[in-house]
């Protein structure tokens, strides 16, 4: 069975374009051949070989290969004993990373998975997905979505590219965990707990790579988003406070007018006035 699937509209990061299930007879095959979207076959029994960039896979029983798009394949089912499989047809902008998170790229195109079926449930919940007409487009992305995260999950460990150096991972950590929580009342030593390690291990691999330390990033982030959010007139300065994770308007005005040397009140009246910023 094949079930091609229409143009998504509302989910570019990704979305699915068909999927089936086949029994393959002796010998079948398809291509030399090039496709228009990703392709990932799953094989749930018997045998067959997939060849791609002058490479030959010979295939069987809990693993796969990806077909990328506009790469030349060729893929056949074995003559004596003929695979039987299910694949996913999909795209979208997150495709490819979300498929290299299961170690799946153009030089590594085989897949091993054969932990569990879930590969065959997800296709006969995308099967069943048609009781929900009026969700099913968000439901099969959905799907989709946690059928590569279980192959990300059973995956090779994804190793750090080794132009990055490890105080540059982690100053990114921190500087992820607060533009995600600034709003909140959060510590140094919160991003240290989040992140694991030792917060003064962490102070220093921060400042190491930033050359500022966590808590003047943090205050300087704070500053800048209230300073965004003084355009809109709706909000008052206690609101721009709470919002930034000062609950107590009067520290807010303080930090506020140490690094930007005015007020916040004054900094709104007279508008973005230039001002000095403190270390």
């Amino acid at each position: 069975m094949i079930e091609y699937l229409p143009r998504s509209k509302h989910h570019a990061e990704l979305h699915l374009t068909q999927f089936g299930r086949e029994d393959c007879t002796p010998g079948h095959y398809f291509g030399p051949a090039v496709r228009n979207h990703y392709l990932l076959h799953y094989i749930l029994g018997g045998e067959g070989i997939f060849e791609v960039g002058g490479k030959r896979y010979r295939l069987g029983k809990g693993q796969g290969f990806l077909i990328i798009p506009d790469v030349v394949t060729h893929y056949q089912a074995d003559a004596v004993n003929p695979w039987s499989y299910c694949w996913f047809g999909f795209n979208g902008t997150l495709a490819e990373f979300l498929l290299k998170q299961a170690g799946l790229t153009m030089a590594s195109p085989i897949l091993h998975y054969d932990r569990d079926d879930m590969i065959d449930q997800y296709l006969q919940l995308m099967i069943e997905s048609r009781e929900f007409p009026k969700s099913r487009e968000t439901r099969l992305t959905g799907l989709l979505y946690l059928m590569l995260s279980s192959l990300a999950e059973s995956g090779p460990l994804t190793l750090p590219n080794p132009q990055e150096s490890q105080a540059e991972i982690y100053a990114e950590k921190v500087k992820d965990f607060i533009e995600l929580n600034y709003a909140q009342k959060i510590t140094v030593e919160d991003i240290a707990q989040y992140i694991g390690l030792n917060r003064s291990y962490l102070c220093s691999l921060f400042k190491q790579r930033t050359k500022t330390s966590i808590q003047h990033y943090l205050i300087q982030y704070r500053i800048r988003k209230a300073c965004e959010m003084m355009e809109n007139a709706e909000l008052s300065i206690g609101d721009i406070s709470r919002s930034v994770g000062y609950n107590d308007p009067l520290l807010f005005s303080k930090v506020f007018k140490k690094v930007k040397g005015v007020s916040p009140k004054r900094y709104r009246t007279e508008g973005k006035i230039t001002s000095h910023s403190t270390s």
